[in-house]
């Protein structure tokens, strides 16, 4: 196999006005129709925006177009051929890319090892590698990419590996560029970085991208065109040019969505959680670095950072989850360790991954609602026997107390949609009358129907005097919520800003390591 050498940008000579056009794109699972009849135009010298609740049927589109999925009727045409896919070989072939939400890298591999594995070039029986490392360096110095094509790729930031991702699509000469959720792990510099090679570089020279994303005001910046599916059905293409916000959330969810978050300026009280000096073991240095905060009653404490920099860690040593190597952690003015005893000091936690931490998937809608609380009243009587007419009572309660749907006691958490997952766990959490609530990515993988609940809830929480700590990747999420921000970098704390006079771009730095806020707490 020979290096590949043409120039992305100056390759362009298309036969049709469009890159793709999809025609009455079905597909169907047992169970499940996940696409139904989709038409979609995507113009080339475009970038055109793909939007819609969790499970609407988005990803699911682009792996028939990228050939991860054939469908189950429909044509699919890229610049005036009518072509059929039966793997994503096929489609890379015809110059179609896509980038994953979840990078496909090898972290023991070089850039340049990435960036060609499964197209290496040979000469004779051998790799080519020199060639390839060549024309690697070459797509590099192209594109300002900045990377160094021996780097390996695990010691990389995330935003360097999601350009190794792009170089792999770029080397393979695609003009047709699919991007699934793709600023999820960004800083804010990083997404200005990524949307400017998009818009004035790739897109600009006659190419095509699909960009799929929840983030709306990203949506709205780097698009030309905005569709949006619902309930596996297409709602409608329309210009990004005099759209808005309130316009794509009402296309998507079929009813007028608040997407602010309204709230009162807090009135904080006395301190709730206060972590000390914290130091929690990684596997090849301190994850979490000599931490210090406070959280107080009646505030919504918010911590951003690039994900990595030591939050999961954090949240579950608050949580009892996992034990500090030193430092201390009180709660209330006491200290406690493992879950049971956090739990019992007054603390309630929403998990970041909902069906590994949150739920057990095969147990019913009751039997989640209680779970933690199931050997006590007024759950459980003195012998420790479940009282089964309580239980489905406070089910009931609950689903309609926090709009869980469908309302049934006995269907397994498994069955839920995201949002109302979510949504499940937040109601069992705060019943049980927290006076802490740490909230971690609670709105990850959530409709936008449901992020409006959840939202109003946690300000609601505040309101009612709880001390909220709440760790989110999305930036807009923490600056929308919070009363106050710290950042982590490294394990550490990098800085700290009043939510009010916070800024993405000072957040961003902050997320980097490039400039303080604050400094450390006391």
């Amino acid at each position: 196999m020979t290096v590949p050498t043409t120039d992305v940008l100056s390759q362009v000579r298309h036969q049709s006005p469009m890159a793709l056009e999809l025609r009455g794109i079905t597909k169907r699972f047992p169970l499940v129709l996940a696409n139904d009849d989709i038409s979609l135009q995507v113009n080339w010298g475009s970038v055109h925006a793909l939007c819609g609740e969790n499970g609407a049927g988005k990803s699911t589109l682009m792996k028939i177009v990228y050939g991860a999925q054939p469908p189950s009727s429909g044509e699919i045409v890229v610049d005036g051929q009518v072509v059929t896919f039966s793997s994503p070989a096929d489609a890379i072939a015809k110059g179609i890319g896509m980038v994953f939400q979840h990078f496909q890298l090898v972290d023991t591999l070089t850039v340049t090892e990435n960036v060609i594995l499964g197209a290496e070039p040979t000469q004779g029986i051998s790799i080519n590698y020199g060639a390839a490392r060549r024309r690697v360096a070459e797509l590099v110095a192209q594109f300002g990419f900045g990377l160094n094509p021996d780097a390996l790729v695990g010691e990389l930031p995330v935003g360097q590996q999601q350009k190794v991702e792009i170089l792999k699509t770029l080397y393979r000469g695609a003009r047709i560029l699919i991007l699934d959720e793709p600023t999820a792990v960004l800083t804010p510099s990083e997404t200005d970085e990524l949307f400017e090679f998009l818009k004035t570089q790739y897109a600009a020279s006659g190419n095509a991208v699909i960009f799929i994303s929840h983030k709306l005001n990203e949506v709205l910046h780097i698009s030309d065109t905005i569709s949006v599916i619902r309930d596996g059905r297409m709602i409608g293409s329309i210009p990004a040019a005099g759209a808005t916000t309130e316009t794509l959330a009402r296309m998507m969810v079929g009813r007028d969505v608040s997407l602010k978050v309204h709230k009162a300026p807090a009135q904080p009280g006395e301190v709730a959680l206060d972590v000390r000096d914290v130091v929690v073991r990684g596997e090849h240095r301190n994850a979490v670095d000599g931490v210090s905060l406070q959280v107080r009653a009646g505030e919504i404490v918010g911590i951003a950072g690039v994900e990595g920099n030591g939050q999961s860690e954090l949240v579950e040593a608050i949580t009892g989850l996992i034990p500090v190597q030193s430092g201390q952690i009180t709660y209330l003015g006491r200290p406690a360790h493992g879950v049971r005893e956090v739990e019992a000091s007054g603390l309630s936690h929403i998990p970041e991954d909902r069906n590994e931490r949150g739920l057990v998937l095969e147990m019913s809608t009751a039997e989640n609602y209680i779970l933690g609380e199931q050997d006590r009243p007024p759950f459980a009587g003195p012998l420790g026997f479940l009282k089964q007419d309580v239980i489905e009572q406070n089910a009931r309660d609950l689903s309609e107390k926090y709009d869980v749907r469908p309302r049934s006691t006995a269907l397994p958490a498994g069955s839920y949609s995201g949002g109302n997952a979510q949504k499940l766990i937040v109601a069992r959490e705060m019943r049980k009358g927290p006076k802490i609530l740490v909230a971690s990515q609670p709105t990850r993988g959530v409709d936008i129907g449901a992020i409006e609940f959840i939202h109003a809830s946690i300000v609601q929480a505040r309101d009612q005097g709880l001390a909220v700590l709440l760790v989110s990747a999305d930036l807009g999420e923490v600056m929308n919520l919070s009363d106050r921000i710290l950042v982590m970098y490294g394990g550490q704390v990098a800085g700290e800003v009043a939510a009010a006079d916070a800024t993405e771009t000072q957040l961003g730095l902050m997320m980097t390591g490039s400039a303080g806020g604050a400094g450390k707490r006391d």
